[in-house]
């Protein structure tokens, strides 16, 4: 019992060392250890409590991701800090990348009108997509849907950049007949 007891006055070593053992004690006690203060960096980049608490936690799983290439080298606060801003980089970044494709998508609509988009059903749509040829398809919905730029979807499925942005319009192109031959001629 006295080890439990002992686990918030370790070193932050002792505390490295037996969360790289995945000892779920020991990993929760380096959690609240600094979870205030990366709570307190969250919160400095996010624009709500709810915001703050998803960079917290998606900056933490990082964290004991990383663990082990942490060197004790310089201040273990300031090596999660920086994961912990790095990810509310990455949440600012998919957010403004959401917006663009809320925008984008917003001034193609008048591509399709919208007795087009009214008598389509949801499942219908998502059946649309699912039906798409596999990379036109999944290059879609990891820019329109996960909000990934083209750069990095690339580097997801092995493919230039330039395929990422001909596979988006091809699945766009593709969509839209497939969205006129639904709604008949008019």
């Amino acid at each position: 019992m006295s080890k439990v007891n002992d686990i918030h006055t370790l070193s932050d070593e002792a505390l490295i060392e037996a969360c790289l053992k995945n000892d779920r004690r020991y990993q929760e006690a380096l959690y609240r250890k600094f979870a205030d203060q990366m709570y307190r960096v969250a919160i400095t980049y996010s624009k709500d409590e709810d915001e703050a608490a998803d960079i917290l936690q998606d900056g933490f799983i990082n964290v004991f991701r990383k663990l082990d290439r942490y060197k004790f080298q310089g201040s273990f606060e300031g090596w999660i800090r920086r994961i912990i801003v790095n990810k509310a980089l990455e949440h600012y970044r998919a957010k403004r990348r959401k917006e663009e494709v809320i925008r984008e998508f917003h001034e193609q609509q008048n591509l399709v009108s919208d007795e087009l988009l009214a008598s389509i059903q949801a499942k219908e749509i998502v059946n649309l997509v699912n039906h798409l040829p596999d990379k036109a398809g999944m290059v879609l919905k990891l820019y329109a849907i996960e909000g990934y730029a083209h750069k990095e979807i690339a580097d997801l499925m092995g493919i230039s950049e330039g395929t990422s942005k001909s596979q988006l319009n091809r699945a766009r192109g593709l969509l839209r007949e497939r969205l006129e031959k639904l709604n008949g001629p008019e």
